[in-house]
């Protein structure tokens, strides 16, 4: 590490990085964490002061980072939003809903048609807390950000069900109980180089108009505003 802190001379400066955008259809295992946005509604299931409302102070979602695992680009960061709710409709939602659900059958070794009990209380949660450090097989895309310049994103898991995901296994198989503690870690086969997959990205989200009125309340020592929705 550099410990020249001169401000005349940049000579011995490190090189900026310059990473170009990840390639779209790349798949690579990744670790999700959840930026905290003090918003809760009990309600619907939002605990833990993990989902944020936008600016706007319609839509709701969790700001996530994907940190990639392994292969290529190790260590590379993508930044995606995961859509709760919406005032334009249920879209959104139900998206952002079957994306954590691609995301549970990703990361603990499910079959998206297994509907045994097993498979059906390992895509259960207690809450968004689950999700936080959370180790999947994710498809990398691309898409334009509000500058209208490209960017990678995450919106999609590879599951069992797809050929790219073999050669990678969940740390840990599910284990059917009400407490059901999340798997974490993928393991690339060394015989074995996850492929580019050409499968629609999942991309929007909307859920069901609501009028907001904040609440105060505590989230780690901090205040927040918590908005209440309308049923």
């Amino acid at each position: 590490m550099n410990m020249n802190t001169s401000w005349q001379d940049y000579n011995d400066a490190d090189v900026q990085n310059n990473f170009d955008l990840i390639p779209k259809g790349s798949i690579a295992p990744v670790r999700m964490t959840i930026k905290p946005g003090g918003i809760d509604d009990p309600s619907r299931g939002w605990t833990g002061g993990y989902a944020t409302l936008s600016k706007e102070g319609e839509s709701v979602y969790l700001s996530c980072e994907f940190v990639i695992l392994a292969g290529e680009y190790t260590k590379r960061k993508v930044w995606s939003l995961i859509g709760l709710h919406s005032p334009k409709g249920p879209e959104w939602g139900n998206m952002g809903r079957a994306f954590i659900r691609a995301i549970l059958n990703s990361a603990r070794g499910l079959s998206d048609k297994d509907t045994s009990p097993r498979a059906i209380e390992a895509r259960r949660i207690r809450g968004f807390v689950d999700l936080d450090g959370i180790e999947f097989l994710a498809k990398i895309d691309v898409e334009k950000d509000a500058n209208g310049d490209p960017k990678n994103v995450i919106k999609f898991a590879v599951t069992p069900d797809m050929k790219e995901y073999q050669g990678f296994q969940p740390a840990a198989a599910p284990v059917a109980h009400a407490g059901y503690q999340q798997t974490t870690g993928f393991q690339p086969a060394a015989t074995s180089q996850p492929a580019a997959a050409s499968v629609p990205a999942a991309n929007g989200w909307r859920p069901p108009t609501q009028q907001a009125t904040p609440t105060q309340g505590q989230n780690g020592g901090g205040t927040f505003t918590r908005p209440t929705w309308a049923q």
